[in-house]
């Protein structure tokens, strides 16, 4: 995919999507990781919005996203909180670590952003190549009805210093054979009224069946999977959920 998370988006990304702000994902993965032996891997760790919480409960968590701008306010914000984090730029496709690990997560559906199941497939099979035996991967995934819904209205948010960020969105494309759905996003920023920064970006998704998922988790070598619904730790996912959570580990 294209998504680049530069300086307007990060900014936005770090005003909706705050440090800490929870949507029972922060809780769910504090709970799930308790007792954790070694570390845990965050990819695509974003702004730190479920990363610092962890680091505070005691984890050790090391994270990598492929955006400088939005390490740099992850950064900031672990600097805040008198935090040490191993934060580094990397993709899903180029990732490596000498350490394995104990745990690596995938909150709010950050796995979706892999363009084609060939890739998510190669990305699974890494993950697991980075784990200790007996280390577990737990990620996220949106209900298709989730990723299929058309675009809202555009939305605002003022920043610290009183800029009105805004964040319209226009879906160009929705291929149901390759399950992605592509669309524009067109970040302003408006300073005393006028309009002085925008920013262009393709936002791309891809969704996942969940036994489309479960199969994948096995053809890479997982096992032990679990799937759940709302995060109710091991009860079935329903038509309703908001989220679907799978769970599995190194043998």
């Amino acid at each position: 995919m294209s998504n680049r998370y530069a300086g307007l988006a990060a900014r936005v990304y770090e005003l909706d999507k705050p440090v800490g702000r929870s949507f029972g994902d922060v809780e769910f993965y504090a709970a799930q990781l308790k007792g954790c032996e070694g570390p845990v891997l965050e990819p695509a760790v974003g702004a730190g919005r479920v990363l610092v919480p962890l680091l505070e409960a005691g984890l050790d968590v090391v994270g990598f996203d492929a955006s400088e701008a939005m390490l740099e306010l992850c950064r900031a914000a672990c600097a805040r909180r008198g935090l040490k984090a191993d934060l580094s730029v990397a993709r899903f496709d180029d990732f490596a670590y000498a350490t394995r690990f104990g745990a690596a997560i995938l909150p709010a559906g950050s796995f979706q952003l892999i363009a084609t199941a060939q890739e998510g497939l190669a990305v699974l099979k890494r993950l697991h190549d980075h784990l200790a035996p007996g280390g577990r991967l737990i990620l996220d995934l949106d209900p298709v009805s989730a990723v299929l819904a058309p675009p809202g209205s555009t939305r605002r948010w003022t920043d610290r210093n009183g800029d009105v960020l805004t964040l319209t969105e226009e879906r160009v494309d929705s291929d149901l054979l390759n399950q992605t759905v592509v669309s524009h996003l067109r970040y302003d920023q408006w300073s005393d009224g006028r309009l002085t920064a925008s920013e262009l970006e393709l936002f791309g998704l891809r969704w996942w069946g969940v036994e489309e998922m479960r199969l994948a988790l096995a053809a890479t070598g997982f096992v032990g999977i679990i799937i759940s619904g709302g995060y109710e730790h091991g009860r079935p996912p329903r038509r309703d959920d908001d989220v679907i959570t799978f769970e599995a580990r190194r043998a």
